[in-house]
C-alpha cells in the first residue's frame, strides 16, 4: 500500500515525465535511493533482476547494500507490487529527499537532510540561524551548512522560484537568465580557480533571481577522460596489474566504481562555497542523454562532411599513449643545447661534395626523418643551391633543397631542416612542397623501425635522449659537426604525466573548422555574442582565423566511444560505418558488404572538449528541440569562465552551437583571470604560496573567501588573494553582523511601546523623505545612488566596484557615522528620546538602510546577510528567504538630495579634522572641549545647529560650549590656547585646548613610529605605480592609487615637520622672524629668541644670531607661497609639449589626473598671498580668480580621463590665463604682507 501511495505521488508530481527520465531503464543510483528511502519509511524493498539493466555495456550493475535482488518468478510470488511501481516508488522516495540528489555522491547528507520532509524544511529557516540571541561575533561555521541545506531543500535554486519573487515597479513576462556552469572535472578537488568561477557566477545567479528573472544556473561535472583514467590505472598498478591486462570491460567497470565512490567530492565542495545552482538538474557528461547527444552530434557533423579521418600532426604523449589537446601541453623553459652541423651538398652522381649548408637544431634525433632543407628564396647565400640535393647525415639518402618564405634568413644560419612528421610548422611546409613524411619516433617515444628502412638501423629502439647522444657522437666522428652551444629553449611537457610531448603525424579523427570558425567570427563581429573584456575579441579573431582542423579522437577507454564501426572479417577493406547505434551500423554494413559481415567499434574515444562543446544545449534536451527545457532555456544568457580556455572550450561551444542548432549558444561571454598570490605570482606548492579554499572557508568563513576574491576581480585580469585580504574580509563580515545586531537590538527595546514602523520591503514616499532631518535625507540619497550604481555594475558584469562601494556605505556611512548620529535620537544617555517621532524615523531609516545593504550584499556574501536578515522584524507575509526577496530600488521619486549629501560629507570631514587635531594636541578621548564653528554658508550653518547633539557627541565637544557662527563674525585674533582647524574655504573650527605638559621624547617616538609606517606604505604604493599598472589598471583603481600616493606624501611631510619642530630643527615662525627684524632695526646686537609665546626678547651683544635660521629660510612671509605658485605656473606651461610627443603622451596622460589634483592645491597658496593685498578691489578680484581657477581645474579632469587632447587644451589655455591674471595681481603682495606683520610685531614688543 505504501508503495502504491508513493506511485500515485510520483504521478501527481510528474515524476518520470522529464526528458531525462522518460523511457529509461532502472539505474544503480535509483536503486540506492529507493533502498535508502524505503528503509526510512519501513518498506521492504525488492526488485526483479530483469529490470536491473544498464543502458550501455559501460555501466555494469554492482551489488547494492540494502537491496535484495530476486529472480522475476520469486518476485511475482512474494509481492503484489509490480516492478514498475517499485521504480516509481524509488523515484518518489528520491523526490521526497533533497530534490532527487544521488546518494552515491552525498552519503553524508542523506541521513541528515533527506530524512527530513522537504515541505517542513522549506517553511522555516533553521534554528541554528535564528534560534538564539545574536552573539558578539559572527560564527560562520555554526550556520553555513544548515542554511545552505535549507535553501536547497526549499527549492530556492530552481528557476520556477521566480514566481515567488516580488517585482516592484516591473510588469510583463519574466525573463530567463540561463548560465551553464563550466563543468569541473569529476576527479577535481576545489582550488582557487573553482572558487573564483563559483563566486562570480553565484553573484550573477542570486542577483538575477532577486530581480525576478527565471534564473537557471545549470551545474554538472565532466568525466575528465585522461585524469580519471590515470587515477584508476594507478590503482591497478598498485594491485600488480594494468589496464590492458584486465581488459576494456573490466577497466570501465572499475572506473564507474571509482566515480560512484569518490566522484562527487567536487560537487559538495562547490556547495560549501554557497553555489545556488539548480542541483536537481545536475548533469554528468557521461549521463545517458548526454552520451546520446554526443553520438548524434558526431553523426550529424559526419553527414555534413565536417568530420573525417586522416593523417595530421598531433601532440602525442608517449606515457599516456594518446593524443592530447593544446590545453594539456605546458611549455617550460630549460637550458638546452643548439646543435650546429653540416648538410653536405650532393653532386650529380649522389656523392658528397666539399660544399655544405650549415643547419642548427635542438633535436638531432629528428634528422633521421628529414625530408628537405629549406632556405629563403631571396637569400643570396643559398639561391644557387635551391633544387640541388643534400645528404642526410648517417643515412646517405638524398633530400632536396627547397625555398619558402616561411624561413627567416636573419635568424640563425638562415637554413632549416624539414621533418614533416615531427614538427607542426614543417608539416605545413611539406604540404606546400609535396615532401615525403617519415615517422621515425614511435608511440612509445623510442626510435621506430622506420629508421632502419631509411638507412640507420643502429638507432632503432633507442629513446629520444639516447639516440640524440649517439647520433651526435657518430656525426662528430664523421666530421659533420660544426659546434654545440648552450641554448635556452621552450619544451612542451604533458600537463598530466610530465614527459616531453612528441609532435607526431598520426591517423586520427578530425573536425574541419573552416565554415564553423567563420560563423563564430561573424556572431562576435555583429554583436550577437559579446566578449568581456573586449580586448579578447582580437584573441578570438586571431585563433579562429587560422581555422585549423581539430583532432577529436583520443586513444583512451574512458569517455564517449567514437560511433564508428569497421568490418573485422574483410581484410584490406578500408570502409567504415558511422552510426547512431550498433544495430544501425550493421544495417548499413550488411547492405554494402553482405550479411556475414562482422563489425568492430573504433577503440578510441572522443576528446573531452568535443562533448563539453555541446554543454549549453545538450543539457537542456537537445537533440529534442521540441522539449520544454530546450524551448525555455536555450540559448543561454551568460557563459562565464577563465580566459585561458576561451579557444579550447568557449569557441568550440559557439562553433558547435551555430552548426548543430543554428543559434549562438549564449549571448555574453565573461572571462575572469587566474588567481595569484598577493605578489602576483602563480600559486604553487613548491613556492609555499598556495591559498587553499577549503582551509580558508574553515578559518575565515565562506563569505570572507568570496568577498576577498570578488573585491579584486576585474574582467580578464588576474586576481591576487592573500591571508591579509581574507582577514579583512572576515572583519567586514563581522561588521555586517554587528551593525545588524545593534539595529535589531535597539529596535527590540522599543518594539512594544512603539507602533510598528517598518516591515521587509518597505520604502519611503517622496513626501516622507522631505519631512525628515537632513542627515536622514542624506543617507537615503546616498543609498539611492548606491542602488543605481550597484545595479548598473552587476548588469554590466562588474564585480569589484560594487563590493567596495557597499562596504564603504555600510561600514563607513552607516556604521561609523549614521549609527552614532542615531544614538542621539533614541538613546537617553546621548540626549535622545526613545518615544519621540525623531526616534521612530531614525529606527525606520536604520532598518531600511540595513535591509537594502543586506539585499545588495547578498549575492556577494550570502550567508551572513541571510543570517542577519532572518532576524529583522520582517512584518506580515515576508519572503521566506532573503535570496528570493525583491532587489531594492531607489526610495522616493526624486533619486537624490545632493545638498544634504554635501552637508553630510562636510560634516564627516569636519569631525575627522577635529578628532585629528585633538589627537595631535594630546587631548584625552573623554575630555570635552569648547568648540566654535565658523560657517560661510548660512544654510550649512543652520544644518549644523540642528545637529548640535550629534556634533557634540561625535567630536567629543562640550555641548554647553558648542557654538555655530557665521564666518563674517569671526574675530581677527584667536583667543589664547585656541587651535584653528581649516576644514575648507567655507568652514573653520576653533578648539580651545587646555595647556598640557608634553613628554618630548615620548612624543618623538610616537611620531617617528607613524612616520616609519607612512614611509613604508608610500614606498609600497610607489612601487605599485609602474608603467604596466598605469597602462592596465582600471581608471577608478588608478585614480584611487594616485590619490593615495598624494595623501601619503602629505602625511609624510606633515610628520617630518612635526618631528623637526619638536627637535628644534624647524624653521622659525613669522613671529620669531619679525621680532628678530625688530631687534636688528633698533641697532643690532645678538638676538636670542625665547619661547614663541614670550613677549620680551634679549637684545644684548653685537651682531644678529638667530638659532635655527639659515640664509634660505630668512624669507619674508608669503615668499615661499609665491615661489611655489610660480613653480606650478611654469609646470602648467610645460605640460602641452609632453602630451603632444607620442613617446611621452601615454605616460603623461596617466599622470595627468594626479597633476590636476596637485595643481588644484595651489589655491591655498593663492589664498594666502591674497590676504596681503591692501587694495580691497584687488583682493576681491583675486578671490574671484581663485574660485574660477578651482572650477576650471575640476572641469579639466573629464577630458584628461578621456585623453581628449583638443578639449583638454581649451581648458589648459583658460587655466593658464587665470594663473597669469593672478600673477599680475601679486605685485608687492609679499612686501605688503611682510611690512604689516613686522609693524604689528614691533608695536607689540616696544609699546
Amino acid at each position: 500500500m505504501a508503495s502504491e501511495r508513493l506511485s500515485r505521488s510520483a504521478s501527481r508530481k510528474g515524476i518520470g515525465s522529464h526528458p531525462r527520465q522518460r523511457g529509461r531503464r532502472i539505474q544503480r543510483e535509483d536503486l540506492l535511493l529507493a533502498a535508502a528511502g524505503c528503509q526510512t519509511l519501513g518498506i521492504a524493498f525488492m526488485v526483479s533482476s530483469p529490470e536491473v539493466k544498464p543502458l550501455t555495456s559501460q555501466r555494469p550493475v554492482q551489488p547494492i547494500r540494502g537491496v535484495r535482488v530476486l529472480p522475476a518468478r520469486v518476485m511475482s510470488r512474494s509481492s503484489r507490487i509490480s516492478s514498475d511501481s517499485v521504480v516509481r516508488a524509488s523515484i518518489a522516495v528520491a523526490a521526497m529527499s533533497v530534490a532527487g540528489q544521488r546518494l552515491a555522491k552525498r552519503k553524508s547528507r542523506l541521513a541528515r537532510v533527506r530524512c527530513k520532509g522537504a515541505a517542513e524544511a522549506s517553511r522555516n529557516c533553521p534554528a541554528s540561524v535564528t534560534g538564539e540571541e545574536m552573539p558578539g561575533r559572527y560564527e560562520s561555521a555554526k550556520i553555513e551548512e544548515d542554511l545552505y541545506s535549507w535553501w536547497e531543500s526549499s527549492g530556492f535554486f530552481k528557476p520556477e522560484i521566480a514566481e515567488e519573487v516580488p517585482r516592484p515597479g516591473s510588469s510583463g513576462d519574466r525573463e530567463s537568465y540561463v548560465m551553464p556552469m563550466p563543468p569541473p572535472n569529476v576527479t577535481g578537488r576545489l582550488h582557487m580557480g573553482h572558487a573564483m568561477f563559483a563566486s562570480l557566477e553565484d553573484v550573477l545567479a542570486r542577483f538575477h533571481r532577486m530581480r525576478g528573472d527565471r534564473t537557471l544556473w545549470l551545474p554538472g561535472t565532466d568525466h575528465a577522460g585522461i585524469a580519471t583514467q590515470m587515477l584508476v590505472e594507478r590503482q591497478l598498478v598498485s594491485e600488480g596489474t594494468s589496464r590492458k591486462e584486465v581488459g576494456r570491460e573490466e577497466f570501465l567497470k572499475r572506473v564507474w566504481e571509482w566515480k560512484a565512490e569518490k566522484g562527487g567530492a567536487i560537487v559538495d565542495q562547490l556547495r560549501r562555497l554557497g553555489s545556488s545552482a539548480d542541483w536537481s538538474r545536475e548533469q554528468f557528461t557521461l549521463d545517458d542523454h548526454l552520451s546520446a547527444a554526443v553520438v548524434e552530434a558526431f553523426c550529424r557533423l559526419h553527414e555534413m562532411g565536417v568530420i573525417s579521418r586522416g593523417k595530421r600532426m598531433v601532440n602525442w604523449s608517449p606515457v599516456l599513449q594518446t593524443a592530447v589537446s593544446d590545453l594539456e601541453v605546458e611549455f617550460s623553459d630549460f637550458a638546452g643545447t643548439l646543435y650546429n652541423f653540416k648538410y653536405v651538398v650532393a653532386g650529380d652522381d649522389g656523392q658528397p661534395t666539399e660544399e655544405f649548408i650549415p643547419v642548427a637544431t635542438t633535436r638531432p634525433e629528428t634528422i633521421l626523418g628529414d625530408s628537405a632543407v629549406c632556405v629563403h628564396p631571396e637569400d643570396d647565400r643559398y639561391k644557387h643551391l635551391v633544387g640541388r640535393k643534400v645528404l642526410v647525415p648517417m643515412q646517405g639518402r638524398t633530400i632536396p633543397v627547397i625555398a619558402d618564405d616561411y624561413v627567416d634568413r636573419e635568424f640563425g644560419t638562415g637554413a632549416l631542416k624539414i621533418t614533416p612528421a615531427h614538427d607542426f610548422n614543417d608539416f605545413e611546409i611539406a604540404q606546400r612542397h609535396d615532401l615525403a613524411f617519415h615517422t621515425v619516433i614511435g608511440l612509445d617515444g623510442a626510435i621506430a623501425p622506420t629508421a632502419e628502412f631509411l638507412g640507420s638501423p643502429q638507432y632503432v629502439g633507442l629513446s629520444r635522449e639516447k639516440c640524440r647522444k649517439k647520433l651526435w657522437a657518430d656525426m662528430e666522428e664523421e666530421g659533420l659537426v660544426i659546434k654545440a652551444e648552450d641554448h635556452q629553449q621552450r619544451i612542451p611537457l604533458s600537463q598530466r604525466s610530465g614527459e616531453v610531448i612528441e609532435p607526431m603525424l598520426s591517423d586520427q579523427w578530425f573536425c574541419s573548422t573552416e565554415v564553423m570558425a567563420q560563423r563564430a567570427l561573424d556572431v562576435v563581429e555583429s554583436g550577437e555574442v559579446s566578449i568581456q573584456p573586449d580586448r579578447f575579441v582580437k584573441t578570438w579573431q586571431g585563433w579562429l582565423k587560422e581555422k585549423q582542423p581539430w583532432c577529436i579522437s583520443r586513444q583512451l577507454w574512458w569517455g564517449h566511444r567514437i560511433p564508428v564501426w569497421y568490418p573485422s572479417n574483410r581484410p584490406g577493406n578500408d570502409k567504415y560505418f558511422v552510426a547512431r547505434s550498433e544495430e544501425e551500423a550493421y544495417e548499413k554494413a550488411r547492405a554494402e558488404l553482405g550479411e556475414d559481415v562482422e563489425l568492430k567499434q573504433d577503440d578510441d574515444v572522443l576528446d573531452t572538449w568535443f562533448s563539453s562543446g555541446l554543454w549549453p544545449f545538450a543539457t537542456v534536451g537537445w537533440p529534442d528541440e521540441s522539449s520544454e527545457d530546450y524551448q525555455k532555456y536555450y540559448p543561454a544568457t551568460m557563459m562565464e569562465t577563465g580566459y585561458d580556455i576561451l579557444f579550447f572550450w568557449v569557441a568550440r561551444m559557439v562553433m558547435m552551437g551555430l552548426t548543430l542548432t543554428d543559434k549562438a549558444p549564449f549571448k555574453e561571454i565573461y572571462l575572469h583571470g587566474l588567481v595569484r598570490d598577493e605578489k602576483g605570482q602563480k600559486m604553487s606548492k613548491t613556492k609555499g604560496n598556495v591559498v587553499d579554499p577549503l582551509e580558508s572557508i574553515a578559518e575565515y568563513g565562506t563569505d570572507a573567501l568570496r568577498y576577498a576574491l570578488l573585491t579584486n576581480s576585474v574582467a580578464g585580469m588576474d586576481t591576487p588573494v592573500s591571508k591579509g585580504m581574507l582577514e579583512n574580509a572576515k572583519a567586514f563580515a563581522n561588521k555586517i553582523w554587528n551593525v545588524g545586531r545593534f539595529i535589531i537590538t535597539e529596535h527590540a527595546k522599543t518594539a512594544e511601546s512603539m507602533p510598528a514602523v517598518w516591515s521587509s520591503g518597505m520604502t519611503f514616499s517622496e513626501e516622507e523623505i522631505k519631512q525628515m532631518p537632513w542627515v536622514e535625507r542624506s543617507l537615503l540619497s546616498k543609498c539611492n545612488a548606491m542602488c543605481d550604481s550597484v545595479t548598473s555594475a552587476l548588469l554590466a558584469n562588474r564585480f569589484a566596484a560594487p563590493t567596495k562601494e557597499l562596504k564603504e556605505f555600510l561600514q563607513d556611512d552607516v556604521a561609523s557615522w549614521y549609527v552614532e548620529v542615531a544614538k542621539t535620537r533614541f538613546q537617553e544617555q546621548f540626549g535622545g528620546n526613545p518615544g519621540s517621532p525623531e526616534a521612530a524615523t531614525s529606527q525606520k531609516v536604520l532598518l531600511y538602510l540595513l535591509e537594502v545593504s543586506l539585499k545588495m550584499l547578498h549575492p556577494f556574501m550570502p550567508f551572513v546577510t541571510e543570517a542577519v536578515w532572518q532576524r529583522l522584524p520582517l512584518g506580515d507575509s515576508p519572503p521566506k528567504s532573503l535570496m528570493i526577496s525583491s532587489w531594492p530600488v531607489a526610495a522616493g521619486q526624486s533619486s537624490s538630495d545632493l545638498e544634504a549629501e554635501g552637508w553630510f560629507t562636510k560634516f564627516c570631514s569636519m569631525v575627522t579634522a577635529i578628532r585629528n587635531a585633538r589627537a595631535e594636541q594630546g587631548v584625552k578621548p573623554k575630555e570635552r572641549l569648547p568648540l566654535t564653528l565658523w560657517c560661510k554658508d548660512a544654510k550649512f550653518q543652520g544644518a549644523m545647529e540642528a545637529e548640535g547633539p550629534a556634533l557634540a557627541w561625535l567630536s567629543r565637544a562640550d555641548p554647553q560650549q558648542l557654538k555655530v557662527c557665521a564666518m563674517s563674525e569671526q574675530p581677527s585674533e584667536m583667543p589664547e590656547g585656541t587651535v584653528r582647524v581649516l576644514v575648507g574655504d567655507d568652514l573653520e573650527v576653533d578648539i580651545l585646548v587646555p595647556k598640557v605638559e608634553v613628554d618630548i621624547e615620548k612624543e618623538l617616538q610616537r611620531l617617528q613610529k607613524q612616520l616609519d609606517q607612512v614611509t613604508g606604505y608610500l614606498q609600497t604604493t610607489e612601487k605599485k605605480i609602474s608603467p604596466q599598472f598605469l597602462e592596465r589598471a582600471a581608471p577608478a583603481v588608478k585614480e584611487k592609487t594616485l590619490a593615495q600616493q598624494d595623501e601619503l606624501r602629505q602625511q609624510k611631510e606633515s610628520l617630518t615637520s612635526q618631528i623637526a619642530e619638536l627637535k628644534g630643527d624647524a624653521e622659525p615662525s613669522r613671529r620669531e622672524f619679525a621680532s628678530a627684524v625688530a631687534a636688528f632695526l633698533l641697532g643690532g646686537g645678538a638676538v636670542q629668541p625665547a619661547k614663541a609665546e614670550d613677549i620680551v626678547y634679549s637684545l644684548e651683544g653685537p651682531g644678529i644670531q638667530i638659532p635655527g635660521l639659515s640664509a634660505e629660510s630668512i624669507l619674508p612671509a608669503g615668499a615661499k607661497q609665491e615661489a611655489r605658485f610660480r613653480k606650478w605656473v611654469k609646470a602648467w606651461k610645460d605640460l602641452p609639449p609632453q602630451l603632444e610627443k607620442p613617446e611621452d603622451a601615454q605616460k603623461t596622460w596617466d599622470n595627468c589626473q594626479g597633476f590636476l589634483r596637485r595643481i588644484y592645491g595651489v589655491n591655498e597658496d593663492m589664498n594666502y598671498i591674497a590676504k596681503g593685498f591692501k587694495d580691497a578691489s584687488k583682493k576681491t578680484k583675486a578671490e574671484e580668480t581663485i574660485e574660477t581657477f578651482k572650477k576650471k581645474i575640476k572641469a579639466a579632469d573629464k577630458p584628461a580621463k578621456a585623453k581628449d587632447l583638443p578639449a583638454f587644451m581649451v581648458f589648459h589655455a583658460e587655466i593658464l590665463g587665470l594663473l597669469k591674471q593672478f600673477e599680475s595681481l601679486t605685485q608687492d603682495a609679499v612686501e605688503d604682507l611682510t611690512t604689516d606683520e613686522a609693524e604689528q610685531e614691533l608695536e607689540v614688543n616696544f609699546t
